[in-house]
């Protein structure tokens, strides 16, 4: 059993134990059972120097035994463990090693449910970086050239929405909301009656609040965010909470 120790009451990573063989479990299972048994975290799987299974257990020891005789048994030979303390991160923690090492081992890949994806931000600044640059080259006309839009693609023309506005289900009080667009954090205020202020106006929607950010037409509900045990998560779970 891994000993506690002064100053670490704040650390991920209690201990580990790396690139073990497996017949550690057959030839010494007292010691490893006394290190690290009914000990919670992550656990990777090699076969040789290659990595084959990355996993989650609650009884690491258990779980990477039972490994000998599952669907997993002859292609691993070896083994590292890392006791990490009970946190509500662990399973995202999880998701990023699969994300990044991609195991063969592993059927199901690394799902960042409450992430955000930044691609699209960052091709739509490539191209506008692009643009930019493009016009130094060509001058001012094509400057203006490049920026003309085809009809066809025109910025929709949204209009405020009238009644009840849609946050007003969902809220008694104010609360602060949030959002990133293109590098920039903007802050929005979602009042008690389920308006938005923002910059010193009043809108009756989050898409309308949105709107007044990216101009053009956007999911309110996915755009912004609000504090909820502390992260901050998309709006839309202020709806999934009323279900």
């Amino acid at each position: 059993m891994v000993e506690k120790k002064k100053g670490r009451r704040n650390e991920l990573v209690l201990g580990y134990l790396e690139k073990i063989s497996s017949k550690v479990f057959s030839d010494y299972p007292r010691e490893i059972k006394s290190l690290v048994a009914g000990q919670h975290g992550v656990y990777a799987l090699y076969k040789g120097s290659r990595l084959y299974y990355v996993g989650l257990a609650t009884n690491l020891k258990n779980r990477v035994k039972h490994h000998l005789q599952d669907k997993h048994e002859g292609k691993w030979d070896k083994f590292s463990l890392y006791l990490v303390k009970k946190t509500d991160h662990i399973k995202e923690l999880e998701s990023l090693l699969l994300r990044i090492a991609d195991p063969r081992g592993n059927s199901v890949k690394g799902r960042l449910a409450h992430a955000e994806n930044l691609s699209t931000q960052l091709r739509r600044q490539l191209k506008k970086s692009h643009d930019e640059a493009l016009a130094k080259i060509m001058g001012s006309d094509k400057k203006q050239k490049t920026q003309l839009k085809p009809k066809s693609i025109a910025k929709p023309q949204l209009k405020e929405k009238t009644g009840a506005p849609p946050l007003a289900h969902y809220t008694k009080r104010a609360f602060p909301i949030r959002t990133v667009y293109k590098g920039t954090t903007y802050k929005a205020t979602v009042r008690s009656d389920g308006t938005i202020r923002f910059n010193g106006i009043i809108y009756n929607s989050p898409s309308m609040a949105g709107h007044a950010i990216n101009h053009r037409a956007c999911n309110g509900w996915w755009f912004w965010k609000f504090k909820k045990n502390g992260e901050w998560v998309r709006l839309q779970e202020l709806r999934t909470k009323k279900k």
